[in-house]
């Protein structure tokens, strides 16, 4: 029961980034993807390091900053170059494809074993995926594949590299959360800056957008995230990602009048499917504790916060 509540609760996070595409287009202002990122970042990882009230130290400024960039800084640049050249389905399968290296690289650098199951239900979920998002007249770019499949990559990178790093003795998931949104919102800030030119005016819809991303689809979604990876395997948490573009999808549907078609409704089961299958196969995969920190967390109550300070 402990393991599902976690599971249940890590799996918010894809299906609140699977409202963002509503949101950027109903609420935000046109072809500013950067800058989106940045508001999306940093502001929400400056209020989450104020709330835990806790700098990194040591080695966890340079972690920070590596952790940061492969999950945020080089994941949303890199993300919306290949969403602006390619089309939304085919960028979205190559995002679906995340699991696949997730499972490689946890076998690599945290010995998590790579079983078959495991491997198929990453290829279902990113073939259901691909049922749901493709169409017939999607046009392939080389630099937008590219970018696509080094976004996942980066994040697949970061996700594993969370998991072995772990967290610093007496530093809760909140403050871990927020230093890699900030570096990553840093790290973007130049790239904006030099691509887009000077930040949009901004109206009530978009303050209201941006307020949800910040908060919402970024800050409480990346805490669950990581999190997550804390308590569960790599593989275990990647392996939900295929609900982003299926909630999308959803969201789709029921707010913005798009509609699905058998062979989509197909593709949602199938996606869906896997990723139950992913989470049963997992199920019984003993997790290491990454640290003291990690089997204190009932104790010292740091499911919310860092100790002392609470929300």
């Amino acid at each position: 029961m402990k393991r599902f509540a976690t599971v249940a609760l890590t799996a918010l996070a894809p299906i609140s980034w699977g409202s963002t595409y509503a949101v950027a287009t109903e609420l935000l202002p046109p072809d500013r993807p950067l800058f989106t990122g940045v508001m999306r970042a940093l502001p929400a990882g400056l209020l989450l390091t104020a709330l835990a009230r806790r700098l990194p130290s040591g080695a966890w400024w340079w972690k920070s900053a590596v952790l940061g960039t492969l999950n945020i800084g080089a994941f949303f640049p890199l993300l919306f170059l290949s969403a602006y050249r390619l089309p939304g389905g085919v960028a979205a399968v190559l995002g679906s494809a995340g699991p696949l290296f997730v499972v490689g690289l946890a076998a690599l650098v945290l010995g998590e074993r790579a079983r078959l199951r495991t491997v198929l239900a990453a290829v279902a979920g990113a073939f259901g995926v691909s049922m749901v998002v493709l169409t017939a007249a999607a046009r392939l770019d080389l630099v937008g594949i590219i970018a696509g499949v080094v976004s996942s990559a980066s994040m697949a990178a970061g996700t594993v590299m969370t998991k072995r790093w772990g967290r610093p003795e007496g530093v809760g998931p909140l403050a871990l959360t927020g230093w890699q949104l900030t570096a990553g919102g840093l790290v973007i800030i130049p790239v904006a800056a030099l691509v887009e030119g000077a930040p949009p005016a901004l109206d009530g819809k978009a303050f209201l957008g941006y307020g949800y991303m910040m908060l919402i689809n970024t800050g409480i979604a990346y805490w669950l995230w990581f999190r997550g990876i804390g308590r569960l395997t790599a593989t275990s948490v990647t392996l939900l990602g295929p609900l982003s573009p299926l909630t999308a999808a959803v969201i789709g549907w029921a707010a913005l009048g798009q509609a699905l078609s058998p062979v989509q409704l197909l593709g949602m089961a199938i996606a869906f499917g896997a990723t139950v299958a992913g989470q049963l196969f997992a199920a019984g995969t003993k997790v290491e504790p990454f640290s003291s920190t990690e089997q204190n967390d009932r104790n010292i109550s740091m499911d919310l916060t860092d100790a002392p300070v609470r929300r």
